[in-house]
């Protein structure tokens, strides 16, 4: 394999864990990031700000594969102009940096919130129109697909964007972090009206399948071309749930406590309104934003048929075993934990 690859945000979780995958597969990789460390030998660490113009354009000198992974993912509604600065200006530079050097291939890590207007989705599929006026990560994230979309086929270059839900797996420093540092505090608690309702969740095996088979198949005459695909576990259930089969394998009790829905909602109002006149932070949000109190208590769940037909692809690990190898990748002992 003598295909050179680029892939943004390549130090962060899903960055890492396909600048892994990559490598091993043979291709010649770079791992573009503002900030990290080397971590191996055959993987090439390009400090990179995706909103530098110039730096984008000339980090893509020679790359015949750009996977555009950088984000900030930030659902309160604060800090907008640095998130549509990162997520759309950013890709904005990284299609410029494609057509200037006839990049052959651009897939683009978007996200399923590109559809979701805080209403129920049920099964849906890549036929539902684009949300709008949700959050600055949503909004800009969309903004961005549109473009990556339009761009492909129109100069040399061919494009996808793959739509993961919810990610999780080893290296993950955000969503179960977050969930065990409140699990030791004592502090979580289960929203009213989100029992029944489903949501999708991605090991990111399976995300990193998905995004090596839209590479593999990704070319001018191909079903991908210019197509957006939602991936998935294919497994939706309760956010609780999900999160109660996380604890318990660790000895943790049932999450047996509720807040309603209307007090959980007017406290992330507050912390976000609270965080805003502070100038706004960037970062872990920890579930409390508005967005994110909202996405707890609606279906959201996702028809993966497409991306089994274009891309040949299928989930490989269940929900199950990515949490148990999810476990034991972090390192962590079950414990008996008193309820």
């Amino acid at each position: 394999m003598s295909n050179t690859i680029l892939i943004t945000g390549a130090c962060g979780f899903i960055g890492k864990a396909l600048a892994n995958r990559f490598a091993d597969l043979g291709y010649t990789v770079i791992a573009a990031d503002v900030a990290g460390h080397a971590w191996r030998d055959d993987v090439r660490l390009q400090q990179l700000d995706i909103c530098d113009a110039a730096s984008v354009a000339d980090a893509c000198k020679e790359v015949d594969t750009i996977i555009h992974n950088a984000s900030l993912v930030h659902t309160k509604q604060n800090c907008i102009e640095d998130v549509w600065a990162v997520n759309h200006q950013g890709t904005l530079n990284v299609i410029n940096a494609c057509r200037q050097h006839e990049v052959a291939k651009l897939i683009y890590i978007s996200s399923a919130s590109a559809v979701y207007e805080g209403r129920d989705i049920e099964n849906g599929d890549e036929t539902l129109p684009y949300g709008k006026d949700q959050a600055p990560y949503a909004d800009s994230k969309i903004q961005a697909e549109k473009d990556v979309l339009a761009f492909s086929g129109t100069a040399s270059t061919t494009c996808c964007a793959i739509r993961p839900h919810v990610v999780f797996g080893a290296g993950d420093n955000r969503f179960i972090p977050a969930i065990l540092e409140k699990a030791e505090q004592g502090r979580l608690r289960r929203i009213n009206g989100s029992n029944d309702k489903l949501s999708d969740f991605t090991y990111i095996d399976n995300l990193v399948d998905a995004v090596v088979a839209a590479e593999t198949q990704l070319a001018p005459d191909a079903a991908a071309a210019g197509q957006a695909y939602f991936i998935t576990n294919g497994e939706p259930m309760p956010f609780f749930d999900f999160v109660e089969k996380f604890l318990m394998e660790l000895g943790y009790p049932p999450i047996n406590r509720s807040v309603p829905l209307w007090l959980a909602y007017s406290a992330a109002a507050v912390a976000e309104g609270i965080d805003t006149l502070r100038g706004g932070t960037m970062g872990a949000e920890g579930g409390l934003s508005r967005f994110a109190v909202k996405y707890m208590v609606t279906h959201h769940y996702f028809n993966i048929a497409k991306a089994r037909r274009d891309l040949g692809w299928a989930p490989q690990v269940t929900l199950e075993d990515g949490i148990r190898r999810t476990i034991a990748a972090l390192g962590l002992q079950r414990k008996d934990r008193a309820a």
